[in-house]
């Protein structure tokens, strides 16, 4: 409490006379203190003092204006005692500045939080009383460098800052701030990652991430109407151009991806790429390389590589050579399991969806998909097997698969080799759909029932899979305990055995007893 009184004492004398301008230095001296020498309550009053000071000060209009010059020569030369007053003055703000930049790092989070609101409140204030002076009719006004300062602080090398970021993120509802957030953002990746020589920086990346990814662009020039302060000239100057907001979010995410990333963040990038970054570039065929990139890589990574490339095929006549044999190679027994299975089949019918396509090549994404589906759960095979149904509506001539009563029977006789790379030669049309065969025989009554129905001759309207694709296990489990029994079987035969089959071997070695 005697600090606190003692902070607002001096505090009241600067304010109150000139002539008590030094007492200024008792307040950044306990701002300034080293984190083990001061307690955190002093640091945070400091804090709250130099606030309260130097926003006063911009509000009087009593900082020097313009470019600053060194701080013993305005002071030797012959400069009026206003300006001599104003320059020394400004030399403690930017003292100031660089102490609360500090804090940023500061082992407690209120200090941490305080420093951040402190320095963004003197970049509000200098917005509206700029200290850059106006030379020409063009010249911006907006505090630039200070906001860059407070970006530094948000992307630490060695340490998560995602907390002090998310309490950043208020600001970045103006537009001008995330216009300039975004620049500065830029300027930090080529600063720090030119250092690295590639190597990834995980804490320092996932950082930068955390304060790009939320970035919620205008789609329009009219709906940019939130600015921090506007200019006499602002309709001339570029942050009021959605053109240069693009531009400029394009070169901040292109420099973000040009260096190696984490294999989490590669994911999380993905996921959003498609709907938080394609749609507000200038130029989306700019990410051919990421996106190509990504989608050789393998596993999660090419699934989720997808929604990107489909877009840009589709929407930016992308041609990717060999596209279908990297998307056959995709299939593999994870598929089906993974968390992003509805979004890869959702995107799978997409590219599948075309009559165009040649019979091979469809005959043979369905027999790795049957063949993987003798392995997959009961919720994934609900979905795959209308999915296979709807890929036999759209290419009759797959229905050979279906039809073939001399075909193989099981897996030894099979002509279609499995591990072959490419569509084209691993012989699907010679085979038959004896794994949907199988099916017929699954456990789970709604799954043997779903396979059937390749027994009876197909409807030509498709099967809507979409209420499928996001089917949980904890759904079907759900459902079979709500399920009503309607018929109550008044004969049965008591269960013998493990499996309850008569001359079950397992009943000579296992009893419910």
């Amino acid at each position: 409490m005697a600090r606190a009184a003692a902070l607002a004492s001096s505090l009241e004398a600067v304010l109150g006379s000139r002539s008590n301008a030094n007492r200024v230095f008792e307040i950044l001296e306990l701002l300034a203190g080293r984190e083990e020498e001061e307690e955190e309550e002093d640091v945070l009053c400091a804090a709250r003092a130099c606030s309260r000071l130097f926003g006063a000060l911009l509000e009087r209009r009593e900082l020097f204006v313009g470019q600053l010059p060194a701080e013993e020569a305005s002071l030797a030369g012959n400069c009026s005692a206003e300006d001599k007053y104003k320059i020394w003055m400004r030399h403690r703000y930017n003292d100031c500045v660089g102490c609360l930049a500090e804090l940023m790092g500061h082992g407690a989070f209120q200090v941490k939080e305080l420093s951040l609101c402190t320095l963004m409140k003197f970049v509000e204030l200098e917005a509206r009383y700029p200290l850059i002076k106006v030379e020409w009719k063009g010249s911006l006004t907006f505090p630039r460098e200070l906001l860059k300062v407070v970006v530094d602080g948000l992307l630490p090398l060695n340490e998560d800052a995602s907390l002090l970021i998310s309490r950043f993120q208020e600001y970045m509802e103006y537009d001008d701030v995330r216009y300039f957030v975004i620049k500065a953002v830029t300027e930090n990746i080529g600063q720090v990652m030119q250092k690295t020589k590639e190597r990834p920086l995980p804490f320092y990346q996932q950082n930068v991430f955390s304060l790009i990814s939320p970035i919620n662009m205008p789609s329009k020039e009219c709906d940019m109407v939130k600015f921090m302060v506007k200019q006499d000239n602002w309709e001339e100057l570029k942050v009021s151009k959605l053109q240069a907001h693009k531009q400029a979010f394009e070169k901040m995410w292109l420099s973000f991806l040009k260096h190696k990333l984490p294999t989490g963040l590669y994911k999380k990038v993905l996921v959003i790429l498609h709907d938080s970054i394609l749609p507000y570039m200038n130029e989306p065929t700019l990410m051919i390389d990421f996106l190509t990139v990504a989608y050789g890589i393998g596993g999660a990574i090419s699934l989720l590589a997808l929604n990107g490339l489909f877009i840009l095929i589709h929407q930016h006549n992308l041609e990717y050579p060999d596209f279908y044999k990297k998307l056959y190679s995709l299939l593999d027994p994870s598929i089906y399991h993974v968390k992003y299975r509805a979004r890869f089949f959702h995107l799978a019918d997409l590219f599948l969806s075309s009559s165009h396509l040649p019979a091979y090549l469809v005959a043979a994404f369905i027999k790795r998909l049957s063949r993987l589906a003798l392995t997959a759960p009961p919720e994934a095979l609900l979905m795959v097997i209308p999915f296979i149904c709807n890929l036999f509506r759209r290419h009759p001539a797959c229905r050979v698969l279906v039809h073939r009563p001399n075909g193989p029977e099981g897996m030894s006789e099979d002509p279609y080799i499995m591990e072959e790379e490419k569509p084209s030669e691993s012989r699907a049309l010679e085979s038959s759909l004896w794994e949907i065969q199988s099916l017929q025989n699954h456990y789970h009554p709604d799954v043997a029932k779903a396979a059937a129905i390749l027994n009876q001759s197909l409807s030509q309207i498709e099967d809507d899979i979409s209420g499928l694709l996001e089917l949980s296990a904890y759904e079907l489990f759900d459902k079979e305990v709500k399920k009503k029994a309607i018929d109550v079987p008044l004969e049965f035969e008591q269960v013998r055995g493990l499996f309850g089959k008569k001359n079950d071997i397992f009943a000579e070695h296992f009893t419910l007893d």
